[in-house]
């Protein structure tokens, strides 16, 4: 049976309402919006997640957001609690991205807070892990991605049916306009450890999907490597054609 990939984008802080009614259209007329070849989601900044909710509403492709609290309300001000991203139309939440890491102060503790109040919600948790340049270079990565991963499924309950939990390895020295690809046998070694460490921590396999300078050319040789479960992308996504396209050619080597 062919292996039904995870494939989505997070736009960060880009797009307008228009552009993302426009992307929210093609993605919901295509012939990926009923899921059987492949799981799609996409993820909008706050203001225009309920507009691509409620556009993709009729489909199986899961929206997203960026970021949520750990508390379910109080007085934290500019924050967004897993409780008012899912009234909004969210079904995931990005947990743990690199640059909330790096520019905002996330922490292994506060991811694993997060992961945990997401799954209180019923929202798909899709939690970030990644070793930066410095720790890549110093040969620390097993280490690194070792100690996040523990951590952060550290809060959640695996006694209480299935909590729905994505893990997402994105090297941050390969994110962004000046991120290096990684090479594919690298990362297939690395899931490999990850997938390991899932049944000792978990006692279950989790879907782990590999982003990080993911784009046409190299993401079929991604995604069809062991271990490798779908693909969170970046740029080459934010256009819903490119998106589309990309998730035609996965599938259709996956076939």
């Amino acid at each position: 049976m062919a292996k039904r990939p995870w494939i989505g984008t997070n736009w960060k802080m880009n797009k307008t309402f228009v552009e993302a009614d426009e992307f929210a259209r093609i993605v919901a007329g295509s012939d990926f919006a009923d899921g059987a070849k492949a799981q799609l989601f996409a993820i909008p900044s706050f203001p225009a997640i309920s507009r691509v909710a409620e556009a993709l509403k009729e489909t199986k492709v899961l929206v997203g957001a960026q970021n949520i609290h750990w508390e379910d309300a109080g007085q934290f001000t500019g924050e967004v609690s897993a409780v008012q991203a899912r009234d909004a139309g969210a079904r995931l939440a990005l947990i743990g991205h690199s640059e909330r890491r790096e520019m905002f102060g996330e922490t292994d503790e506060t991811v694993a807070l997060k992961a945990a109040a997401a799954l209180r919600q019923g929202l798909v948790a899709l939690v970030c892990i990644g070793d930066t340049r410095d720790e890549f270079d110093a040969g620390r990565t097993a280490e690194v991605l070792k100690r996040q991963t523990e951590i952060a499924l550290s809060k959640i309950d695996w006694t209480a049916g299935e909590p729905t939990v994505v893990v997402a390895y994105e090297p941050v020295w390969s994110i962004g306009v000046r991120g290096t690809p990684a090479e594919p046998g690298f990362v297939e070694e690395q899931h490999g450890r990850i997938k390991q460490l899932f049944g000792s921590v978990v006692g279950r396999d989790l879907p782990l999907l590999y982003g990080g300078s993911v784009n046409p050319g190299n993401a079929v040789d991604l995604a069809t490597r062991e271990g490798i479960d779908g693909l969170f992308i970046g740029r080459s996504a934010w256009d819903a054609n490119g998106l589309l396209a990309i998730a035609r050619d996965v599938t259709d080597a996956l076939a």
